[in-house]
This record gives structure tokens, sequence and C-alpha cells, in this order.
């Protein structure tokens, strides 16, 4: 099969060195912007892997002409975090050919919806398959040139959903053989709200703004910067998102509980949960406060989050005063922004049972 991989960051490596090693020709696309890695990958011939992963694969492209990768694409994976899922749908769309699969890893709070707009396409449309999981199957690092570590690949508690959810089942059996971990979610709903990115790293980035300022985030973020007090903080922000959950009728797990699942804790625990966790051992802080753990996950997520949960009606207080200190942090207003919300997604006015019945 061919593959087609949107992205150079750590993910997207994974991704394509996986799929590679799983025996398909995979190709690799990205902006002119990020040539970086993408020139590391052409010099070394490859994607050499240590971790969970190991080993050097070959990939059949590398480099910035979106028409080498996704026309002649089976299954097109769009890699990066929320505010390169529209970009890459934009490049995409001139070559979309019925009967492909895309999926947005992670969806990043309705990325496969983004992503369907992007190419043009109404949600029932099902000539095209355009899925999101919930998240990355993978804890991972770029550690050289065109090297990446693995620090953890996940064994469960990762799911995936179509848009609609009726064309689940195509999507998850071609993933499956790679993934063999990955599970059918109900819909994009509970991808996006299993998604636990928003609730942990704006509150950890929050608690150490002070540190990752005086140290360029020399220290290690989990095993360092979570707490007791920081576990508090994640558990307070995680029971709204429950919440939210119960209001929809979608079935959510505690964030520690996923983690154990996924391979990343052993106690479920929201404080030593984090700071003991194997799959967290060894990941650095951010070098800098501008950030994707504040501008992705409090500016597209955590709005995303509170104006979900302002249309259902559920109260979020915690994950609002996160959201607003992450904003006094940096000198914007992620809210007033609105990069992800339900009208950006085209769902403002939907009662709950519409919402169910459209994805």
């Amino acid at each position: 099969m061919r593959v087609g991989v949107l992205g150079s960051g750590n993910g997207a490596l994974a991704i394509a060195f996986e799929w590679a090693q799983a025996g398909h020709e995979v190709a690799i696309f990205d902006f002119e912007e990020f040539d970086g890695v993408i020139a590391d990958i052409n010099e070394r011939g490859g994607i050499e892997a240590d971790g969970e992963l190991a080993g050097f694969q070959s990939v059949a492209y590398a480099g910035h002409d979106i028409a080498r990768v996704v026309p002649d694409a089976d299954l097109i994976f769009a890699v990066g975090p929320a505010y390169s899922t529209a970009p890459f749908a934009a490049a995409c769309r001139p070559h979309v050919r019925p009967g492909q699969i895309y999926v947005v890893c992670p969806g990043s709070c309705g990325g496969a919806i983004v992503f369907k707009h992007g190419i043009g396409l109404a949600i029932p449309d099902e000539s095209v398959r355009v899925a999101e999981t919930s998240t990355l199957p993978y804890a991972v690092r770029i550690t050289g040139p065109a090297h990446i570590t693995v620090y953890n690949r996940l064994k469960g508690g990762y799911y995936v959903a179509a848009l609609p959810h009726t064309l689940t089942d195509r999507v998850f059996d071609v993933l499956k053989p790679v993934f063999p971990e990955i599970q059918k979610a109900e819909s994009v709903l509970q991808t996006t709200l299993q998604n636990s990115n928003p609730i942990i790293h704006p509150a950890v980035t929050l608690c150490n703004a002070g540190l990752i300022e005086r140290t360029g985030g020399d220290f290690l973020f989990y095993e360092e910067g979570v707490t007791k007090a920081v576990g508090r903080l994640i558990e307070a922000l995680d029971r709204e998102r429950l919440a939210i959950g119960e209001a929809l009728g979608v079935p959510v797990l505690r964030d520690p509980v996923i983690g154990i699942e996924q391979g990343y804790q052993e106690i479920d625990d929201y404080s030593i949960g984090y700071s003991q966790a194997p799959g967290f051992l060894g990941i650095r802080a951010q070098p800098q406060l501008d950030y994707r753990y504040f501008n992705e996950d409090a500016g597209f997520g955590l709005v995303f989050f509170t104006d979900l949960a302002r249309q259902i009606g559920v109260p979020t207080p915690d994950m609002a005063a996160v959201l607003r200190l992450s904003s006094v942090l940096m000198a914007r207003d992620y809210e007033a922004e609105g990069a992800r919300t339900m009208a950006t997604l085209g769902l403002s006015g939907y009662s709950l049972a519409e919402l169910k019945e459209l994805l």
C-alpha cells in the first residue's frame, strides 16, 4: 500500500518509520518552511529510530511537492499540531481522489471535521474516508538528524473514528494491522474528548512557567514538573472533561486510567502517576512558553472544550481559569481568537441528539 505522511515532526517521522517497517511504500510531505528535517531525511535516505521502535527505514520520497505524495496514496496521515490541519487539507484538496483514506493523527479536537471541510467535502460525504485518532500512538522526540527516540509505543488506549461514524469500521480495518492496539470510537466526539493534552500540558506549563523561562526548559517536564499541587489542577480539569462526556453520553476514561492502558503510567494517581510514569521518563520541558503546550492545547483544546461545554450547558470554571491565565502569560487572548470552536466547525446551534446523528 502507498502511504503518504503530511508533516515532518516527531509523530510524523514515527508514523513514517513504522508504516515503512511494516512493508508499505511511504512518502513524506511538508511545507518549505520546514525544510530542516526533510533535508536530513534525504541526506540519510530514510529515518533511524531507537527505543520502542528501532532500526533504519528508507522512504520513497521526502520533500515539498505534495503532488508526489497525495495523488497516488491509498492512505494519508496528517500528523501535526491542530494549527497544521487546515493548511494540510488545503494543500491536499486539488489532489484528492475517491476511495482514499485520510487520518488526522491526532485529531486535536475535531480535526477530522476541519480536514473534511478543508478538502471541500460535507460531513456526510462517503466518497473519501476522513478519520481522526484520539492521540498519537507514540511518545517520541526527534533526537538527531532524521533520528527519533520512541519512549513509549502505546500498548492500548487510543481510538479512531471516521466522519461520519458509519465509516469507522473501514478505516479501522486498514489501520489495525500496523496499529493492533487501536480501538474503534463511537464518533469524533469520543476521540476529541479522550484527547487529554489540553488537560495536562497547559496545567503543568502554567505551574512551571517561571522555571521554563529561567532554564529554557532544562528540567524533566513530568518527573520534576508534576507535584501534588500540580496533580490537583490536572484532576480538576479532568473532572470537567468527564462531565462534558457524560452530558454528551460519550464514554471518556479518566486520564490516569487511560495512561495505564497506553503504557505511560503504572499508578492511578494525578501526581505520582505522572512524575513516576515509565512512559514519561526522560521527557524534557519545552524550551519556551511560546510553544504548542499553550498555543495548541490551550488555544485550540481548552478553547474548544469550554465552548462545547457552554453549548450543552456544562460548567467548566477550572478550564476557563487555566485558559485565561494561559492567555495572560502569553499576552494574547486565546478565547477571543477562537481558533477552534463549535462555530468554526460548523456545529453551533446543534442539539445533543443532532450532534450524535451528524457525527
